[in-house]
């Protein structure tokens, strides 16, 4: 009997050790990120790049998907028109000649008649993935080797570029050649809706700090493909198959399809484009001191819970392991862990620990923000902001629970399974008859890709 004791006793005080472990490893995380927000974002200075002359720096071709009128799409394309640097070009791809978002697109051409841009119209068919088929007109058309790759709902800082240009030419502190540069997302929510606000709680606090923890460790590729910036040249030495060159020759590449064609095949075609400069070239990722604004727009609660249960199916399928981990890194569970293994080696009440970490918690996450953000948290959206924080705590686990068991995702009313290799196959669509028959005929392979070049006005 007293063996049997002794047996429970050492099994529980396993249990403590590892449980107290996990809580301090993910709280030091947590500072880590928030750390890393404070050091890299309060203070972004103006880089030469922007008042050198054109033919001192390298070009840039910005590539914009477009695909109807995104909230904020004026906006968001006019930050890309207004960028302090001399030398680039902007690439506007849309499927067809008649998307809503084109009069805005020449609207801004004729605004700034200065500068080079252009519409790419078409698609063509090298994929399961619509943005990928979407921007294969301006990749093939760019001028620079350079790329920058913006979502339509995404604004920028007018000095981004140039300060990203300088990462994408720094040598990490390894030695290794960068070969991306991303930006971590920063939401903005110009409705009220309930997954408005808690899309922007969690992308601002519990995401962000964690994106730039593992960035700032940085042992293995984490991209959101927001913007990011890369070459041509080293996107056509690789294809997704995540698996080293073996040549020693200074610009060997993958056997078969390379370049952005080859990435078609995925949803997340960001995150595979990163991993494989990570594990194909061995190269590296950077990020400089600006965000993405992501504007969230009018997104209900159930659009929100879609969108975290498409993300979390396609992790699933491409990094099964760190997945499965997610939900013990979740402030509910992570709590529950550390208030009873301090309990279990302090005598700490629960309740106590609880209050604590969770005050510690909404400290942490609003000096994240307002890193991000360049200013705390305004008084306009504070409740409303605070409501959808708690909202994302309560609402991770059950997301996840509901998201582990199964593979179909939706995404812009179509649904797709995820394969176990991050590749996806079209299931069926979610719209109308004729638009299900529209998307049929859209999606036949093509012998031709429609461009239309808009000259700069003089």
């Amino acid at each position: 009997m007293d063996h049997d004791f002794d047996d429970f006793h050492g099994f529980y005080l396993f249990l403590a050790s590892l449980g107290l472990i996990w809580f301090l490893a993910l709280w030091t995380i947590w500072l880590l990120g928030t750390w890393a927000a404070r050091s890299r974002y309060r203070l972004r200075p103006r880089s030469p790049l922007s008042s050198a002359a054109r033919t001192a720096v390298p070009g840039v071709s910005i590539l914009r998907p477009l695909k109807g009128l995104d909230t904020n799409l004026y906006e968001n394309l006019e930050s890309t028109f207004t960028q302090e640097y001399p030398n680039f070009e902007i690439l506007l791809c849309v499927a067809d000649e008649d998307d809503q978002a084109l009069p805005v697109v020449r609207e801004l051409i004729s605004k700034y008649p200065h500068v080079s841009a252009k519409i790419s119209i078409g698609e063509e068919d090298v994929g399961i993935n619509p943005k990928v088929n979407n921007l294969m007109g301006g990749y093939r058309s760019a001028a620079n080797d350079i790329l920058w790759v913006l979502d339509s709902n995404v604004t920028v800082h007018a000095g981004t570029l140039a300060r990203a240009v300088d990462a994408l030419q720094t040598p990490t502190k390894s030695g290794k050649r960068v070969a991306l540069v991303h930006h971590v997302p920063f939401a903005f929510s110009t409705e009220s809706r309930v997954g408005s606000r808690i899309d922007e709680a969690f992308l601002n606090t519990n995401h962000a700090k964690m994106y730039l923890a593992i960035n700032t460790i940085a042992i293995e590729s984490c991209v959101v493909g927001k913007s990011n910036l890369y070459r041509r040249s080293d996107l056509e030495r690789v294809n997704g198959s995540l698996k080293p060159i073996t040549s020693t020759e200074p610009n060997a590449k993958q056997d078969g399809l390379c370049g952005l064609a080859a990435f078609g095949r995925f949803l997340a075609e960001d995150n595979m484009i990163a991993s494989a400069f990570w594990h194909e070239l061995g190269l590296r990722h950077d990020l400089s001191c600006d965000v993405a604004r992501n504007v969230v727009g009018n997104m209900s609660l159930r659009d929100y819970v879609q969108r975290r249960v498409r993300w979390i199916r396609v992790r699933k399928n491409m990094v099964f392991a760190a997945t499965l981990v997610e939900p013990f890194t979740e402030s509910l569970v992570l709590v529950a862990i550390g208030s009873s293994s301090l309990k279990y080696f302090f005598g700490l009440s629960r309740w106590l620990c609880i209050v604590i970490h969770f005050c510690m918690l909404l400290i942490v996450d609003l000096d994240v923000y307002t890193s991000l953000a360049g200013h705390p948290l305004p008084q306009s959206i504070k409740w409303g902001f605070l409501a959808g924080w708690v909202a994302r705590e309560l609402l991770a686990l059950p997301i996840f629970i509901l998201a582990i068991f199964g593979n179909t995702v939706e995404w812009r009313g179509l649904e797709y399974e995820v394969l176990n290799n991050g590749e996806v196959k079209y299931v069926s669509n979610r719209r109308s008859f004729l638009d299900s028959f529209e998307f049929l005929r859209r999606y036949q392979p093509k012998k031709y890709q429609a461009v239309e070049t808009e000259p700069v006005l003089p």
